[in-house]
């Protein structure tokens, strides 16, 4: 009996890499009437609630451990949330949710909004939601980097890894003030970059993937979306060491209280240097769907018969990824709630 229960447990295991892209484009289709409409608080609730109802179908004993909130903020996939179906023989499974990465971004119609989930048998860490300073680079240059040195040390080691001149190593970052040093780093140096308004996970996968130019992500974004980024650097091979930010005054964050809050998730070194496998250990998986279309992504479409979307799942014991192209048949019986315009 124990052999057949391993058999199971391994092709539930495999059968998860899917079961979690369902669970993105559940999401990313419930967006699909907030497009361009200028509201995206109803894009990002319509994004929870379609991704909560999704993550019920899938025999898991599901935590969410990185999600919208503490459950007096957030109703739906708030921190410490069970979800999926628990029954007995289900693996406990560790979960990060973003349902809609770039709620500006699918508001104003603008690229690379996504929704995005990720797994792990092990653990993630669990940090405030607060700011967290990330270096990500992929495979090729994934034992060169060190978060302590200089970004301009940084940028030179990763173009000596990639075998190219560091004028033309392309940096990708959030345009914020916050991120002044790593601007002018790359500017002292020649690298181009490439600004972001929002969605720093979107910009670490095109840091982390083959096919995209960018070399490099830097700079200071959210804590919950780095341990995302963490899930698809470590499937993808690539690398990434974070610090959380407690010295940002932007914004108007009360830091001490942050501290606090850190404290009580186990966190007393608050200048700790956090690897990949302490931002996210065990067998992890990540999957993303297209909101609007990016350079990575297309986005949901309206077609004569429903909706298309383009979702990628990758997982890091195997280094499997794959995309996938999927049609919605509105006129057939499908898993997730019908969506109206």
């Amino acid at each position: 009996m124990s052999g057949e229960l391993e058999i199971a447990r391994l092709i539930t295991a495999r059968n998860l890499a899917l079961e979690i892209a369902r669970v993105t484009e559940a999401a990313a289709l419930a967006t699909y009437p907030h497009i361009g409409k200028g509201n995206k608080i109803e894009a990002d609730d319509a994004a929870t609630e379609a991704m909560r109802d999704a993550f019920s179908r899938i025999y898991i004993k599901g935590t969410v451990v990185i999600g919208e909130g503490e459950l007096d903020e957030a109703p739906m996939l708030y921190n410490g949330e069970k979800v999926g179906r628990w029954g007995e023989h289900d693996p406990e499974i560790d979960i990060a949710v973003d349902p809609l990465e770039g709620t500006n971004l699918c508001a104003k119609n603008r690229p690379n909004a996504i929704t995005c989930v990720a797994m792990t048998d092990g653990k993630f860490l669990q940090a405030p939601d607060m700011y967290m300073e990330k270096i990500v680079v992929n495979w090729e240059a994934k034992d060169v980097i060190d978060i302590n040195l200089s970004p301009e040390e940084n940028y030179k080691r990763v173009a000596e890894a990639k075998k190219k001149d560091v004028a033309d190593l392309n940096v990708i970052m959030l345009e914020r003030e916050r991120n002044k040093r790593f601007i002018d780093a790359a500017r002292k140096l020649g690298c181009k970059i490439k600004f972001i308004t929002d969605g720093d996970v979107a910009a670490s996968l095109c840091a982390l993937m083959d096919e995209s130019p960018m070399d490099i992500y830097v700079g200071i974004g959210g804590s919950p979306e780095g341990v995302l980024s963490a899930a698809a650097a470590k499937s993808l091979g690539g690398n990434m060491q974070a610090k959380l930010a407690f010295d940002i005054t932007e914004d108007f964050i009360d830091m001490e209280k942050m501290k606090e809050r850190a404290k009580t998730m186990g966190i007393t070194d608050f200048e700790k240097v956090y690897t990949l496998d302490e931002l996210v250990s065990g067998n992890a998986l990540f999957a993303a769907s297209g909101v609007t279309d990016g350079e990575l992504l297309k986005g949901v479409h309206k077609t004569k018969k429903g909706y298309s979307v383009e979702s990628i799942v990758m997982r890091s014991r195997t280094g499997t990824v794959r995309r996938l192209f999927s049609s919605y048949n509105l006129s057939k019986t499908i898993d997730y709630k019908k969506f109206e315009e």
